[in-house]
């Protein structure tokens, strides 16, 4: 019997209470603090700030961690951990669901490919840094886990979802406070994009190449059509418009794991693997609705639109703004202050190396926006595509530029050549110097496939030549 008054049935709604109102806080400061306000630490960065500070100083008066209290049922980290780990897939989800209304041309075709070449490359990038540190340490520190280098793509490139999982799937092989490392390094990525981003656009404007808009015209319009279209369901009809969207993105979440769970059945030793892919799983489920709704629509078997773009907007904001702020007030700071320094040398890393990556890579392939892209670019593989949005918005408002479009688009093939890294970075633990030696290879054949016309127009000129 569920007794009301106790806590045991309220500890989840006060955890997720707690997720929105620092929310709510971290917004208020940056309104009212100049220093904040000029900045661009994403809100929901500052909320999981907020949350971690008051529980670690909570925590070292009190010897008591602060989520793991009878207000919390006693379950307030693990609540947390679960939040993080649901909320990526669904947030994936809903984004998956928006209807795809652009046609592109050759040209675009080719810069979409090749920006999710450069993704790839990146990961590839920071992986080969990351993994190489961490094995040097491991000559030096006998029982250190080499393999958490591994980790740094995950949360710089990938955000705290991924950084989550695959951290949490090597403290399950051994390393003591993976989960809190990977969050860690995700939390430090937010921080370099914000702060790199900054850096990156102070210099723009002292050069006189950007006018920096104010809060007003970078607020977000729209039209009624954009709302709600004619063709779509009503907004308030038999049944509220919001509820239809969360139902989709939902139910398609319960179809997921109905996936996941008889994948694993037939392969029980790949389990925590294919659990680990809900996201990827989440995206190719969507996808596959997607294209179902739209045959329907187009066979005239569905009279209406079910899916509207604004909303699923607004579904997979939520839902990435409390992934965020779920993952950094889960971090165990005690679990990571032996990593400290390990941390702060993959995060100087990873600022370097994908920072001058892509502002080479940009100026390479994109002359035409190679700033607007390469801040989208930066600003996504060191936080989230989200990230990477804020950082355009500061020098492209309106989304002038293909940069916006790139970063959604250039998801299929980076799903479909960043696959493999999905599998490496389970061997790492027991093969960790092998992993090294595939990430290189890995990241010279990118390079390749991004260099492709260069290297194979120089080659058909010698050919030329010779003859």
């Amino acid at each position: 019997m569920v007794e009301l008054w106790d806590f045991s049935s309220w500890g989840l709604i006060n955890a997720i209470a707690v997720l929105l109102i620092s929310i709510l806080l971290a917004n208020t400061l940056k309104r009212l603090i100049p220093a904040l306000k000029r900045s661009l630490i994403p809100t929901s960065v500052l909320g999981g700030t907020i949350l971690l500070l008051i529980s670690t100083i909570y925590d070292a008066i009190t010897g008591i961690s602060l989520f793991n209290t009878a207000f919390f049922g006693y379950k307030g980290l693990n609540f947390f951990e679960l939040i993080t780990y649901h909320c990526l897939a669904l947030g994936f989800i809903a984004t998956a669901f928006k209807p795809t209304k652009r046609k592109f041309t050759k040209e675009r075709n080719v810069e979409i490919f090749n920006t999710g070449v450069t993704t790839v490359a990146t990961y590839l990038i920071q992986g080969i840094f990351g993994l190489g540190v961490t094995l040097l340490i491991g000559i030096f520190v006998s029982d250190f886990f080499v393999a958490s280098g591994i980790l740094l793509p995950f949360g710089f490139g990938q955000g705290t979802g991924q950084a989550y999982n695959f951290g949490f799937q090597f403290e399950k092989l051994g390393f003591n406070g993976g989960t809190s490392f990977g969050l860690s390094i995700a939390a430090l990525g937010f921080l370099t994009a914000s702060f790199g981003g900054v850096i990156h656009l102070n210099i723009l404007k002292k050069k006189g190449k950007i006018k920096v808009l104010s809060k007003e015209e970078l607020a977000e319009k729209y039209t009624n059509d954009e709302i709600q279209n004619e063709n779509e369901i009503p907004m308030n009809g038999n049944i509220d418009k919001l509820t239809v969207q969360l139902g989709l993105v939902v139910g398609t979440y319960m179809v997921v794991f109905a996936l996941m769970y008889g994948i694993s059945r037939i392969i029980p030793s790949m389990e925590q693997t294919i659990f680990g892919f809900n996201f990827l799983f989440g995206v190719l489920i969507a996808t596959l609705f997607s294209v179902i709704h739209n045959f329907l629509r187009r066979k005239n078997i569905l009279k209406k639109q079910y899916v509207n773009e604004f909303l699923m907007n607004r579904i997979s904001g939520f839902f990435f703004d409390v992934m965020v702020v779920a993952g950094i007030a889960a971090i165990k700071l005690k679990d990571i202050l032996q990593y400290w320094h390990v941390l702060l040398v993959l995060a100087l890393l990873a600022f370097v190396v994908t920072y001058f990556y892509n502002y080479f890579i940009a100026r390479k392939f994109f002359p035409g926006y190679a700033e607007e892209q390469f801040l989208a670019m930066y600003g996504m593989l060191t936080g989230t595509a989200s990230t990477g949005i804020i950082l355009l918005r500061e020098i492209d408002a309106g989304f002038e530029t293909p940069a916006a479009d790139n970063l959604v688009y250039q998801n299929l093939p980076a799903i479909i050549f960043g696959f493999p890294l999905m599998f490496l970075v389970n061997m790492a633990p027991s093969q960790p110097v092998l992993v090294f030696g595939i990430l290189v290879a890995f990241f010279a054949v990118m390079n390749i496939i991004l260099f492709r016309a260069s290297i194979f127009k120089k080659r058909k000129k010698k050919e030329n030549k010779a003859e």
